[in-house]
């Protein structure tokens, strides 16, 4: 479905995201009101559940509406609603099959205190061990240089194993899930009240606006737009 040029998805985004940002280890849920946003994808599934009314969102060509949509990994998209109370979930497809998500889809669970405890006991996928070797190693992810031979050296593996068992495990590159690391790193860190710069510094971004691309390309807004009036709540 072509979109007119007046459409909000090729405009600025105009919605701030308010509320609070639930991070887990491999998920994160944003609740409150949700913005629009530019076109992008990214790396997680994303599950969005309205508490009120429904959600409405363009997906590859497609306006789909309702009150819970699940978006797969690598899907383009763009929220159309602005000011939409909401919960944005965001599953990791190393930890979440989509079968499992589209059962929660279906079920439109908006608490959110509910929502987190379902998903603290939902079955995570099982990895090859050396695949979760590389992962555990990006999971501790900080400013130094994480090239796929240094993972490939951890999870006594060859360059060409290691990336032959992401995509065929995942579906992705090492250097698409080593960026995603930085960038959840890196909002978690301005969360918790660095500024822009010294997050994507301790991240391992060049520099602020290297940062923002990233989050403009994973998430359709400006770092700004996505962080100022949210609140982090860290679950273990």
């Amino acid at each position: 479905m072509a979109l007119p040029e007046a459409s909000p998805i090729l405009s600025p985004a105009d919605g701030r995201w308010q509320g609070d940002l639930w991070l887990a280890a491999d998920h994160c849920l944003i609740t409150g009101v949700l913005g629009q946003t530019r076109r992008h994808a990214h790396y997680a599934h994303q599950l969005l559940i309205a508490r009120a009314g429904v959600v409405e969102v363009w997906v590859q060509g497609e306006i789909m509406r309702g009150p819970a949509l699940l978006i797969e990994s690598g899907q383009e998209h763009a929220i159309l609603k602005a000011d939409q109370a909401a919960i944005s979930l965001f599953a990791e497809p190393l930890a979440f099959k989509v079968p499992a998500l589209q059962e929660i889809c279906r079920f439109a669970i908006a608490s959110p205190d509910a929502l987190v405890e379902l998903l603290r006991e939902l079955p995570r996928r099982q990895l090859h061990p050396r695949l979760c070797k590389a992962v555990v190693r990006i999971r501790s992810i900080d400013a130094a240089t994480l090239s796929a031979s240094m993972l490939a050296s951890e999870a006594a593996l060859s360059i060409s194993q290691l990336e032959r068992l992401f995509t065929g495990q995942l579906g992705l590159s090492v250097r698409r899930l080593v960026l995603w690391q930085r960038l959840r790193l890196a909002l978690q860190l301005a969360l918790e009240g660095c500024n822009l710069t010294q997050a994507a510094a301790t991240a391992g971004f060049a520099d602020s606006a290297h940062l923002s691309r990233c989050v403009r390309q994973q998430f359709g807004v400006r770092a700004d737009q996505m962080l100022r009036n949210l609140r982090l709540r860290v679950l273990v």
